[in-house]
Formats: C-alpha cells, sequence, structure tokens
C-alpha cells in the first residue's frame, strides 16, 4: 500500500497522519471525527482554548464551512489560494465548537502542496491541522522534525522540505476591514495590493481567534537571545537572520532546532536593525519575538 493510501485510510478511519504543506508540518484530522480533533490536542498537549486551522482543497470547500464569505473573502481566496493565507470567517454547522475552541469564527485554507491538496481530495473532508509539533515548541518543516517529535505515534507522510517555513498569514475578514491576527510571508503591502481598495481598512491585531497568540511560542529547550551584533559568547550557538526574508523563513525553524541539539548552552539570533521595519519581515520578527527568552533587544 501506498503511503497516500495508508493515510486517506487513517484520516477516514477517524485517525491522524503528519502531512507536509508549504508553510510547516501537519497534524491532519477529519473535521466530522471527534476523535480525531481530540487526538490532535492530547497528542500536541494542547490547551482547548487554542483553535484549529481548517484546510481544504478548494474555494468552494472553504465556502461550505463559513455563514458569511463575502467579496473581500474571493478577493483574497482568488488572490492568495492555494498558499500561505488563512481566512478567519463566520462558522458553518459543519465545523464543531471543539476545532474553535468555542469561538464562532473559524480559520481555513487552501495549503499549496500537491501532498496535502491529494489527501484533502482523496478524503473529501476538510481536515484540522495544526503544526505536528509538541505546544509552544518549534515547528517542524521536515519530516524528521516531525518524527523527532513523536517517532512513531504519528503516521507521516513524506514531503520533502517546507518551501515556505512559517505558519500561514491569518487575518480576519469583516465588510470593510481586514485584520492581520498573525502575520506570516503574505504581507500587508501584498493584501492591500491583491484588495486595490483604499476604503478598505487593514490593520495588525493579536486575536484568540489565531493560533499562535500566546506571547510564548515556537520555542526551542535552550534560551534564545536577539541582538543586533554577534557578542561572540563562548557558549552559544549562532544564527544570522539573512538578508533574504524568503530564506530566512525557510530557515527559521530548522535553524533553531539545529542549534537546540548542539552542545552550547544558549541560541543568539543576530537580526539587522534595519530588518525591523520592514513589511517583508514581519513575519520573521513576530517568530523570533515569540521564541526568544527575554523581553530585549540586546546592543
Amino acid at each position: 500500500m501506498k503511503p497516500i493510501d495508508t493515510a486517506v485510510e487513517k484520516i477516514l478511519n477517524g485517525d491522524i497522519v503528519a502531512v507536509p504543506t508549504e508553510t510547516v508540518y501537519g497534524l491532519a484530522g477529519a473535521i466530522d471525527s471527534e476523535a480525531a480533533i481530540n487526538k490532535i490536542f492530547k497528542i500536541k498537549e494542547r490547551p482547548f482554548f487554542d483553535p484549529l486551522i481548517v484546510h481544504v482543497s478548494s474555494t468552494e470547500m472553504a465556502q461550505s464551512l463559513s455563514i458569511n464569505w463575502n467579496s473581500l473573502c474571493d478577493k483574497l481566496a482568488e488572490s492568495f489560494w492555494p498558499g500561505p493565507l488563512t481566512i478567519v470567517t463566520p462558522k458553518s454547522i459543519l465545523v464543531s465548537d471543539l476545532i474553535t475552541s468555542g469561538l464562532e469564527s473559524v480559520g481555513i485554507r487552501f495549503p499549496d502542496h500537491p501532498v496535502a491538496i491529494e489527501l484533502i481530495n482523496r478524503t473529501n473532508k476538510p481536515l484540522a491541522a495544526p503544526s505536528a509539533n509538541k505546544f509552544t515548541k518549534t515547528s517542524p518543516t521536515s519530516s524528521a522534525h516531525v518524527k523527532s517529535e513523536f517517532g512513531d505515534d504519528v503516521f507521516i507522510l513524506e514531503g520533502g522540505l517546507c518551501d515556505i517555513g512559517i505558519e500561514s498569514t491569518v487575518v480576519g475578514v469583516f465588510e470593510n476591514e481586514i485584520k492581520i491576527y498573525r502575520p506570516g510571508m503574505i504581507s500587508m503591502t501584498e493584501i492591500s495590493e491583491a484588495i486595490a481598495d483604499k476604503s478598505i481598512k487593514i490593520t495588525y491585531t493579536e486575536s484568540p481567534v489565531s493560533p499562535g497568540a500566546l506571547k510564548h511560542h515556537y520555542m526551542p529547550k535552550k534560551k534564545v537571545s536577539l541582538y543586533r551584533e554577534n557578542p561572540n559568547e563562548l557558549n552559544a550557538s549562532v544564527w544570522v537572520v539573512p538578508d533574504s526574508p524568503e530564506q530566512a523563513a525557510r530557515l527559521l525553524y530548522s535553524k533553531l532546532r539545529e542549534m537546540d541539539n548542539e552542545t552550547s548552552e544558549k541560541i543568539n539570533i543576530i537580526l539587522d536593525p534595519r530588518y525591523m521595519n520592514l513589511d517583508s519581515y514581519k513575519g520573521i520578527l513576530n517568530r523570533l519575538d515569540k521564541a526568544k527568552t527575554f523581553d530585549f533587544y540586546f546592543t
């Protein structure tokens, strides 16, 4: 039996599988299986107050999960799907309160990865799929990362390294407003250009309707410090954030995991101050801010 056949069988039987996407690997379960959704929360050690994103393989499937899919949702889907954008919209009765942590809205995404799309199409079910790691820990961008996290407890679909490398941009969509709840590699500038309507207000706003809203998230076991310049400490592993935001995002989690496994006592991230106000680095800065141990950006 091919791995995809095994994964389809497991999903249809109410189990979960690790599936690759272009952002990070996810733990996927059918949204109509309470057993699968409960298993996702249990194996991740994730509290039930943190909602799950639902993955679809078409805009039509997304619309079935919403009771207010408006024209702004259509514009965003046309511009960025499949891709690393999650649209938060009022949920339909197809989405349980367990998935949304009791909230009346649901985050929906159409992933840009052939393996994920095939899994959704063949099961013909939307899949809830948070990142395939323990809660608040560093996200996985390879099957090896998932294996190191869960061993043989989860069946893993191989999909290579993730192209994007950090989680999706999450947006709340209203009649005349878009709120960016979690920044990612789709920037405010790109969203504004896609909407092409200056009357639509676009803002950054953290909210419990989006995963990753806690102060500390994506964290390695070691202490992480953020520096403007390398302090050249002997007991530290060091990563200099690349001057390409795409490369920085793609490498971020793998570098954190790599340094976490080295013999050093701590991790130092060197970030050029010029990147702090760049829209293209907003998602990377968000992940670094939540992964770091201290509320300082050291000189």
